[in-house]
């Protein structure tokens, strides 16, 4: 990367963007007087909850907000003011100066023209090159951001690429003029753990080849910590508080910011509840007088209801942007081989740059009940009795076992006369094993299987092939009657509650609906409903409202209750908090831990956020095409891992430490998960593993011909894994 210099590249002073209002209504604020300063060469991360302005103050650097905006203020590029600049001469910077990297790359691209023509496009706009030129220089892009076969990859469509692909692709367009500011909106969310961990590598590399500064917006404080040099915390449309990074995570200023670091769940610690924010944001439309924070704030005076305060400076020391290494094979081969890469270091102090202040808009940010105080000083923090499960596990009755559980998908070829060609092996070998009282959390990437494995088990019917036992019951030989009286026992959460939840319907109603099923008596009914909301924290007295009455944490704790009406055993969860804003995914994971304390629930939890999984589980398995690959004792799987893939998921989890996530390792796999319709002999996972590609040549015939059986480290253990080469580094 080039060598920092102290100068401002990008000042953005006094930002405000107001959305027209519905007919006859004043219009809605969604940025309120930002400030922010990009240096060269350095990373801004910009962090907050959702609708906090984070992505509108992106777009409007570069003029991309829709006509119903109205953009005021000042942003001032190498001294140039952009704001209220021509379309013409605007279109001249985008691009050139300042490039996007937007959150969802299938919608950015333009689906009809193959992404070489889209790349080639954006070169000939800014420079003067033929079309022979640009589409060489277009193949070395592709190729920088780690695309195999990039002459080839040219020809293809969006849709034809992997999500992790298309978003390397984008920025591989966004880099191709060389530009001097990098804009990342959200540019990981939507991927899988691994793959975040590819592109988040790949804009290293694009901001090392081209020294632009960049701006990443996101909402995961572990990815801030491992990219930033400085932040900004953006709440209800303001930035709130910002400084260097060390700074920020060490010493928070502002109330909101130490709430946002101890909702989170981390890798690196387990057990405890996490601390919620209360409340909600208050709406844009409708903010309130004085700090829009003050209501969820629990240090709330009453000059913070009356006056809002500014954005108060405490000048302290900030560290230079991080080093990237030397440009060459390093990457390309950690790629290739998924040998460990460090996440940077930051240069020295002594680099010339000038002290960033740090920033923070509360009355009480220099009181000594925020200095150095931890989030649960300052938050209340609910009591959760997250005992384990009472007695051995071996003397607890099994709740779910499945074993070789497979489920295969024809495909079909061919308009009129169809023709079967092949099937897709969605889940082919998955081993399953649930005790009384016990979460088991199911991790894997997307197309691992995990979704498909739990229409299985909810199905109630006997599987394609192996077996599924609930309750100690062969789900092969129910009866109709038996399949109605065990459903009872087995209640699903979905991922997004605003989907699952009728529109229609109240939520008196929404609850009763399953008791019903159930053939309960009306006054069982009317007792019940104000018992389940009481039991997940809401008031009974809303069992009149509708589900678009209520904010999104609040619907999934609807959600809960209608699961929880009819008292079962077994709760599956399917990714019941991967929609919501981190403040408020605390408040329902204590939630999930205090209700199955108090009701012995079991949980069968599914999500990709390895951190959530160490918080909540007991015990884990994790998945990799259609297969169980390893499962045991969480702490084991964890601190210990067996298989070269759980590795490399664990380590490409950021942490939201700087200090930390700097000093760890990563592992960065090759490449995308094969095609499910394409069944390899041996292990499967060898075409991506670093212990494979690192194997003699005569050592690497058992995984390419025997696919390794689910093996326990040593007998009577509950730790096992699928590998012929378990524990190898």
């Amino acid at each position: 990367m080039s060598t920092a210099v102290d100068t401002d590249l990008l000042t953005v002073r006094d930002l405000r963007v107001d959305f027209a209002g519905p007919r006859g209504r004043p219009p809605v604020p969604a940025v309120r007087g930002v400030d922010l300063t990009v240096r060269r060469g350095e990373t801004l991360g910009i962090v907050g909850e959702s609708g906090s302005g984070k992505s509108v103050t992106a777009l409007a650097v570069l003029g991309l907000l829709p006509g119903t905006a109205a953009v005021r203020g000042s942003v001032r590029l190498d001294g140039r003011e952009l704001v209220g600049l021509p379309p013409r001469e605007l279109a001249a910077i985008r691009g050139r100066r300042v490039a996007m990297v937007f959150q969802d790359p299938l919608s950015a691209f333009t689906p009809v023209y193959r992404i070489g023509d889209q790349i080639v496009e954006a070169l000939r706009i800014h420079r003067p090159l033929d079309r022979a030129a640009a589409r060489r220089r277009a193949a070395e892009l592709l190729d920088l951001v780690g695309i195999p076969d990039p002459a080839r990859a040219l020809d293809g469509f969006p849709h034809q690429f992997s999500g992790g692909m298309r978003q390397r692709a984008m920025i591989a367009m966004a880099v191709a003029n060389e530009p001097d500011i990098l804009l990342a909106d959200e540019p990981t969310t939507a991927l899988d753990v691994t793959i975040q961990a590819q592109v988040l590598d790949v804009l290293r590399t694009a901001r090392r080849e081209t020294g632009a500064a960049l701006v990443l917006v996101s909402h995961d404080l572990g990815v801030i910590a491992g990219m930033a040099d400085r932040v900004a915390v953006m709440y209800a449309g303001r930035v709130v508080e910002t400084a260097g990074v060390d700074e920020l995570f060490a010493r928070p200023r502002h109330p909101y910011t130490l709430g946002l670091i101890g909702a989170v769940p981390r890798l690196d610690a387990r057990g405890g509840p996490l601390v919620p924010i209360p409340g909600v944001p208050a709406p844009m439309a409708d903010l309130p007088a004085g700090c829009p924070f003050a209501a969820r704030c629990p240090l709330a005076e009453d000059r913070c209801r009356t006056a809002e305060p500014p954005l108060a400076s405490g000048p302290v020391p900030v560290a230079a942007p991080r080093t990237e290494a030397p440009a060459g094979a390093d990457s390309d081969e950690r790629r290739a081989t998924g040998e460990r890469g460090s996440a940077g270091s930051r240069g020295p102090e002594a680099s010339g740059r000038t002290p960033h202040a740090h920033l923070a808009a509360c009355f009480r940010a220099d009181e000594p009940v925020l200095r150095g105080a931890a989030p649960a000083e300052i938050y209340p923090v609910p009591v959760v009795a997250a005992a384990p499960p009472a007695g051995p596990r071996a003397e607890r009755g099994h709740v779910l076992r499945v074993t070789g559980l497979t489920r295969t998908f024809p495909v079909f070829k061919g308009g009129v006369l169809r023709r079967r060609a092949g099937e897709v092996y969605a889940v082919d070998g998955v081993e399953l094993d649930i005790r009384a009282g016990e979460t088991l959390g199911l991790v894997g990437e997307s197309g691992a299987g995990k979704s498909t494995a739990l229409f299985e088990l909810l199905n109630l019917a006997a599987p394609q092939s192996g077996r599924i036992e609930v309750l100690g019951q062969d789900t092969a030989h129910l009866s109709r009657a038996a399949a109605h009286r065990l459903r009872a026992e087995l209640q699903i959460v979905f991922q997004d509650p605003m989907a699952s939840l009728d529109p229609r319907l109240p939520v008196g109603d929404i609850l009763a609906e399953p008791l019903r099923a159930q053939r309960a008596p009306r006054e069982l009914i009317a007792r019940r409903i104000p018992e389940l909301l009481r039991l997940v924290g809401l008031d009974p007295a809303h069992a009149d409202r509708y589900p678009h009455q209520f904010s999104g944490g609040q619907r999934q704790r609807v959600s809960i209750a209608r699961a929880l009406a009819v008292e079962p055993r077994l709760l599956v969860l399917d990714e019941p908090v991967s929609a919501l804003d981190v403040s408020i995914q605390a408040g329902v994971l204590n939630l999930l831990q205090r209700l199955k304390a108090e009701l012995g629930l079991s949980y069968l939890f599914v999500s990709h956020d390895l951190s959530v999984i160490r918080h909540l589980a007991d015990r884990v398995s994790v998945m990799y095409l259609g297969r169980t690959v390893e499962q045991g004792e969480v702490s084991a799987v964890f601190d210990r891992p067996r298989h070269p893939y759980t590795r490399a998921l664990l380590s490409a989890v950021p942490l939201p430490d700087p200090a930390a996530e700097r000093a760890r390792a990563r592992i960065l796999l090759a490449g995308d998960p094969p095609s499910p319709a394409e069944r390899l002999a041996g292990c499967r996972f060898r075409t991506r593993c670093p212990v494979y590609a690192g194997l003699a040549e005569g050592l690497r015939t058992a995984c390419e011909q025997d696919a390794p059986p689910l093996a326990e480290a040593a007998p009577g253990v509950d730790h096992a894994a699928a590998c012929h080469h378990p524990g190898t580094h």
